[in-house]
């Protein structure tokens, strides 16, 4: 699956923002060896990767607001690429299979990143307060953006990670400074695209609620139909904001994420190719090797033969490249 797509903006030129610079010895503080660290509060992470990977990595995130503060990172969403770095900020705004990999990283300057999910009811709590006269309307629907860093959420991701060090007021503070960076981000350039993960009776909530069922029934035959029911759409249309939000069609969303799953399933649990294909979905043997080979570049034993022998497959590893 070869890209096509490039979105990224300007970089800033020169040395980073010192309140970027603040928030990377924050995550330094709370990130011991390359890794994945969930903070105190429930969806906060800390991200460090001390090298680069030629190995892409998958996986389904989920809706998120990613700070890099070292280092660079590439994500792939179909045929579309992203790249952002310590001048940029990238937001999921939707479930969605990806792949990814860290692209500027040494042991002297890791790459460093923080992570917080995005909570649609909280989303929509706040809406009607920074929208009081309604929502502008945007063409742009894509479940990936990236965005030039915004400083006042830099500074209030730093304040919420020096909370971390204080439990008493972690538990009453922390809330507080989520909620500042909600409204920060809904103010921001992308705001009305943050917003459409909280729109209960959006055409981009519509979706979400077809991706949620896709994600929880991957294994189960799919009638477009019925999602399409579910969203609360006719079929062209599902079809056309389906495609908009996730750069698939439902069918290649499903495949994705079957054959991220079967691989996965292959590495973590050691069971063949045909036992995984059969238990993502796959009636054939045959058609799964094949779609598996188009979409990871070799045939299902061969390619994880070869990433249980790549000698940079450490599972913290495998998660930060991707976290965020």
């Amino acid at each position: 699956m070869a890209p096509t797509g490039r979105n990224s903006v300007t970089p800033i030129a020169g040395s980073p923002e010192p309140e970027v610079m603040k928030l990377a010895g924050l995550i330094r503080r709370y990130t011991p060896h390359d890794g994945l660290f969930e903070l105190r509060l429930p969806g906060v992470y800390a991200i460090r990767v001390s090298r680069t990977s030629s190995e892409l990595y998958h996986a389904l995130q989920r809706p998120a607001v990613c700070i890099v503060t070292q280092g660079a990172k590439t994500v792939l969403l179909g045929q579309e690429v992203y790249e952002y770095d310590a001048s940029r900020m990238l937001v999921y705004s939707a479930d969605l299979p990806v792949a990814g990999q860290v692209t500027k990283a040494t042991a002297a300057e890791p790459y460093l990143s923080f992570k917080l999910d995005l909570d649609p009811q909280r989303i929509a709590d706040l809406i009607p307060k920074v929208y009081p006269h309604g929502l502008p309307r945007t063409s742009e629907s894509r479940g990936v953006c990236v965005s030039p860093i915004n400083l006042g959420i830099v500074n209030a991701a730093a304040r919420l990670l020096e909370l971390m060090a204080h439990p008493g007021d972690a538990e009453l503070l922390a809330p507080l400074i989520i909620e500042e960076i909600l409204i920060r981000l809904l103010r921001s350039p992308i705001g009305v695209r943050v917003a459409q993960i909280g729109l209960a009776e959006s055409s981009g909530h519509g979706i979400a609620r077809a991706l949620s069922w896709l994600r929880a029934n991957f294994a189960q035959p799919m009638r477009i139909e019925q999602l399409a029911e579910l969203a609360h759409m006719s079929l062209r249309s599902f079809h056309q904001h389906f495609k908009a939000v996730t750069s698939m069609s439902p069918l290649q969303y499903q495949k994705v994420l079957r054959l991220q799953e079967a691989r996965r399933l292959m590495l973590a649990t050691m069971v063949d190719a045909g036992t995984a294909g059969f238990r993502v979905g796959y009636q054939s043997p045959s058609q799964f090797s094949r779609e598996y080979g188009r979409f990871f570049g070799s045939a299902p034993t061969k390619d994880v033969a070869r990433l249980r022998d790549h000698s940079g497959l450490d599972p913290n590893l495998e998660v930060a490249q991707l976290a965020g």
